[in-house]
């Protein structure tokens, strides 16, 4: 159901939206870790560690569509804040076109670059063909996973954040039954696992596009919608383009980790792909209050209330630190248990890297809460260039570490890559958000619509025994009253009187 982002207590309001974006990130990163957990005790540790070699190559790209299509929704949001219909569907129009048109591009071109690409990464030969496999198949269904992001940000954008859950879910569970039959059944390897995750997502598309068209009346397309504009065309690529290379700058940082680790073998690969399976649910909760706090940002800066953007954004600061230090308590106490369900018992060198890795996440939880509020709300805002440039910050300061760190302490040292780069990140977006704070400050605020009473006479029985004096409501423009006079409105009761012939 579409919902603003406009009224009500803002930490509730963000709060409220997020949490179904929590329950949607745990159940993806679930039945990621459902495939981590078939992969690794069915086909064993290899092709656990031939999956996770896989990593960082598919998010280069398949986390570009990510961020680009995360993007394409910031108009959509901000247009629906404004009460702008046809800006809403013109701007779903848009984007729809842009992501077709990416999609088409990646599942043609980046299966080529598989193989070749997971050779200069330096992928233990041993991992190459498998890797290679799970490869090749999840591009060539980069189609579903594109359009799957690009319409549940659509649902998003107008304050739906259940519905995609609900359909995420369906997709989720539907992806473990497949990855089970496909590896334990029909013996499909590697494959089918990355088989049975295009085929889920496809389903999911197709749930997206029957809801929107039977329930959501904002989101019918007319033909005039797809007539959008060059200046539709370069706004939706102004916000959709640095978010996509702000994820594939990210990538290349851990392709550079990746490169890392396959020098150190494959129990390295095997124990950070599965700390990363558990890191990766603790940082989908997090994650998810960044893209709240991007539309509830979206939708109130199109409705011209810079006063709730101010109050919110602060607020989610907080609730982002609370749920990191829970967060990071819970990893570091846990993290051992989690880990041994992906290789079992035996592989103890595994284990005891893997959860030194979750230790060193779990401590620095907190500068990441603050990096995906405040790159969030930049981002909302509309402000395409500096979570870029924290994009570069966290390439080189996870690669250096990597590097450098990884020549010197081993696994830990590669470990410790992903806070560096979050530190880095938070030490430019903290003062950037600053900025934008105050000038929000300064922002005039949209006229308030406020329900003034005014007394009309109405005609009695037709005897003309009485007259009644009665007050009707009708919504004024009027400007913004002061906070003084708006609880007077409140405490003002309304008023009838009646008088008698």
């Amino acid at each position: 159901m579409a919902t603003s982002l406009t009224t009500g207590r803002p930490w509730r309001v963000i709060l409220l939206f997020t949490v179904p974006l929590m329950i949607g990130n745990v159940v993806q990163q679930l039945y990621h870790f459902a495939d981590t957990v078939v992969v690794g005790r069915l086909l064993g540790v290899e092709a656990l560690a031939a999956v996770g070699a896989t990593g960082s190559l598919l998010f280069l790209l398949l986390g570009f569509a990510w961020g680009l299509t995360s993007g394409f929704a910031i108009p959509t949001a901000t247009a629906y804040g404004a009460r702008d219909a046809d800006a809403v569907r013109r701007s779903v129009a848009t984007g729809a076109i842009l992501s077709g048109v990416t999609s088409v591009l990646l599942t043609i071109g980046a299966p080529f670059l598989s193989r070749p690409a997971l050779i200069a990464l330096q992928t233990p030969p041993e991992l190459l063909d498998d890797a290679t496999t799970f490869t090749v198949i999840s591009f060539l269904g980069a189609g579903a996973l594109m359009f799957f992001n690009f319409l549940s940000a659509v649902i998003r954008a107008i304050g739906d954040s259940r519905t995609p859950l609900v359909f995420l879910i369906i997709a989720c569970v539907l992806n473990v039954v497949l990855v089970i039959a496909a590896i334990a059944w029909l013996g499909l390897g590697v494959g089918g696992a990355a088989l049975a995750t295009v085929v889920s997502q496809a389903v999911s598309v197709l749930l997206c596009l029957a809801y929107m068209r039977r329930r959501i009346p904002a989101l019918r397309l007319r033909r005039d919608d797809w007539r959008v504009t060059r200046a539709d065309v370069v706004e939706h690529l102004r916000l959709g383009l640095p978010m996509g290379f702000q994820a594939s700058i990210i990538a290349i940082g851990a392709l550079t980790v990746q490169v890392a680790l396959n020098t150190l073998g494959s129990d390295a690969v095997a124990a950070y792909t599965a700390a990363s399976r558990v890191d990766g649910l603790a940082v989908a909760l997090l994650q998810s209050m960044s893209l709240a706090v991007s539309m509830y940002v979206a939708q109130n800066y199109g409705a011209g209330r810079p006063d709730r953007i101010r109050k919110g954004v602060v607020q989610a600061i907080w609730m982002a630190i609370i749920g990191a230090v829970a967060l990071g308590l819970l990893l570091v106490t846990l993290g051992g248990p989690l880990v041994r369900l992906f290789v079992g018992d035996s592989a103890d060198d595994v284990v005891h890297m893997a959860v030194s890795m979750l230790i060193i996440n779990g401590v620095s939880y907190s500068f990441l809460g603050v990096l995906f509020v405040t790159r969030g709300a930049l981002q909302g805002l509309g402000d395409a260039i500096i979570p870029t440039v924290t994009g570069v910050v966290e390439l080189f300061a996870r690669a250096g570490a990597a590097i450098i760190l990884g020549a010197t302490m081993g696994f830990v040292g590669v470990a410790w890559s992903n806070p560096f780069a979050w530190i880095g990140a938070a030490l430019i977006l903290v003062p950037a958000y600053i900025r934008a704070h105050k000038r929000l400050a300064t922002m005039p605020m949209a006229p308030m619509t406020i329900t003034p009473t005014t007394p009309i006479t109405v005609i009695g029985p037709v005897d003309g025994s009485m007259n009644v004096e009665a007050v009707v409501t009708q919504p004024v423009r009027l400007p913004q009253p002061s906070s003084r006079m708006q609880r007077a409105l409140r405490r003002r009761p309304t008023r009838r009187r009646v008088r008698k012939d």
